[in-house]
């Protein structure tokens, strides 16, 4: 999710901003309600999955799994249409 500011909070806050895009966040910057500016991460050396895991661990976003070994996912939806009945309610 991007982050929205208004040019003045954007210079008021920037050392927040800047924190917010060294952690790969996108700031969009705003003058007069009208979007002007986007302050994103340099694109750089892509990161692999267990890099990206090991960022969101330290950031407190996920935690490790209680048992170590391969994640395997049961089933999620046990209605049959459940999909549809959600994209019909996004319509």
């Amino acid at each position: 999710m991007n982050l929205t500011l208004s040019t003045y909070e954007a210079k008021a806050r920037f050392s927040e901003v800047m924190r917010l895009v060294r952690e790969g966040r996108t700031v969009n910057i705003s003058y007069h309600g009208k979007p002007v500016a986007e302050i994103r991460p340099i694109e750089g050396k892509k990161k692999t999955l267990e890099e990206h895991l090991d960022e969101l661990e330290r950031r407190g976003l996920v935690s490790p799994p209680a048992e170590p070994g391969p994640f395997r996912p049961g089933p999620v939806v046990r209605r049959p249409g459940a999909l549809r009945r959600f994209l019909d309610e996004r319509e």
